[in-house]
């Protein structure tokens, strides 16, 4: 999915008050973290990513590995986190992150 820079202005504005809840440390991208970070972008659709590697070729190459393992869009990336969206087949309104502000 597409996003305007309208919807990623949002995204930001919502996603500066959360905190990581994937973290990537110095086993890189393992099948667990990918699956965690599935679990919790059809939780929440909004999350922060924190990327613990020093090497930011590799960090970046993390980030797009991810991206392309969790078909999500990136909305932002500042220092060593990055923000995700993908939206939820079934949002669940306690859990979502764009449902709870809006709401």
């Amino acid at each position: 999915m597409s996003l305007n820079a309208a919807k990623k202005k949002h995204f930001r504005s919502i996603g500066h008050n959360l905190n990581p809840v994937v973290i990537v440390a110095d086993k890189g991208l393992t099948d667990s973290v990918i699956e965690e970070t599935l679990r919790a972008l059809n939780d929440h659709e909004l999350i922060k990513v924190k990327l613990a590697i020093g090497d930011r070729e590799i960090r970046q190459q993390v980030i797009s590995n991810l991206i392309s393992a969790t078909n999500a869009d990136l909305i932002q990336t500042i220092g060593k986190v990055a923000l995700l969206f993908k939206a939820a087949d079934k949002p669940n309104p306690a859990l979502s992150n764009l449902m709870r502000v809006q709401g």
